[in-house]
């Protein structure tokens, strides 16, 4: 029997791999997006497939919500604005589009009685973690980015609608994820800036800060199998590689795939690249690789075939 999956945020760049994968697995997918990220160029090889739909809906008009969720089987909740920089100047964005949007699909769920849903976090919830690889049980969560808060209190309400409304939920923090059809990130911030000016990038901060990557294709294939092999009422799962990889070897890996020589590196100085960049990252996955996940991509893999990928589609 098929399952009936309700994606929310599946136009977008992490979503649109979801839904290939789902689909590849025989499940019916309802892709509910308002567009305001995603793009439909991204689902377009799947508008034919009988067990594919899409539907343009906003997530905070709760009405139409509750409507278009009923009778899932679990919803995939990945709806939300991505652009941790941008919480330092419009503060109001991350509480409607992450914190609220979550509160209404939650609602619209209780209503509707459906009882799994899956949801896309961040390491940002961590903050500044001086516990490096950083495991899941790390506390007190102290996020410095309007958007890591804006995560933890979106977690925050799915724990507590599992006690109160015998749900259940496996919720996943994320490294950097990096793949094919991404739309933002320090990747396309370099390869925008030496399609503009071939001779020097810039690159913000001091060049040092170090952070996990993960590529997209392992990052969906963890999200499955942590699904299908934990069943607790709260399921807690770091999603990353077993490595860092710094800015400055970030900027050169996009040099080196650009074919550009003698390209001068300008940094803006101080060891944070904004208001709200945790310089230093890297999450302990130990937890997933103890039920037998393990990631196929290391970060330098990830950031390279990522460049790559995106220089030959645009």
């Amino acid at each position: 029997m098929k399952n009936k999956i309700i994606v929310t945020g599946g136009a977008g760049f992490i979503g649109s791999h979801l839904i290939d994968r789902l689909l590849l697995r025989g499940d019916e997918v309802i892709v509910l997006d308002n567009l305001s990220s995603g793009k439909m160029e991204f689902l377009k090889e799947h508008v034919e497939n009988p067990d594919f739909k899409f539907i343009r809906l906003d997530l905070l008009d709760l009405d139409d919500l509750k409507k278009t969720v009923k009778d899932a089987d679990a919803v995939f909740h990945l709806a939300a604005n991505p652009d941790v920089r941008l919480g330092a100047s419009d503060t109001r964005v991350h509480l409607e589009q992450n914190i609220i949007a979550t509160y209404n699909l939650l609602e619209a769920m209780r209503i509707n009685k459906i009882k799994n849903i899956l949801f896309t976090s961040t390491s940002t919830v961590y903050g500044e973690a001086t516990l490096i690889p950083t495991p899941e049980n790390y506390g007190p969560l102290v996020p410095i980015s309007l958007y890591g808060a804006s995560k933890l209190a979106c977690e925050a309400l799915i724990t507590s609608y599992c006690s109160t409304f015998d749900m259940n939920s496996w919720l996943f923090r994320f490294a950097n994820i990096v793949g094919p059809r991404g739309t933002h990130g320090i990747i396309i911030d370099f390869i925008n800036k030496l399609r503009n000016n071939p001779a020097s990038l810039e690159i913000l901060g001091d060049g040092k800060q170090n952070k996990s990557y993960i590529h997209v294709y392992d990052c969906i294939e963890a999200i499955l199998f942590a699904m299908d092999n934990s069943n607790e009422m709260v399921n807690i799962f770091n999603i990353g590689s077993d490595d860092t990889i710094n800015s400055t070897r970030i900027g050169e890996i996009v040099v080196e795939e650009m074919g550009l020589q003698d390209v001068e590196f300008n940094y803006t100085g101080g060891s944070r690249g904004w208001k709200g960049d945790v310089p230093r990252m890297m999450l302990s996955i130990e937890k997933i690789r103890s039920l037998g996940w393990k990631p196929v991509y290391n970060s330098e893999k990830s950031v390279r075939d990522t460049t790559r990928s995106l220089l030959n589609n645009g």
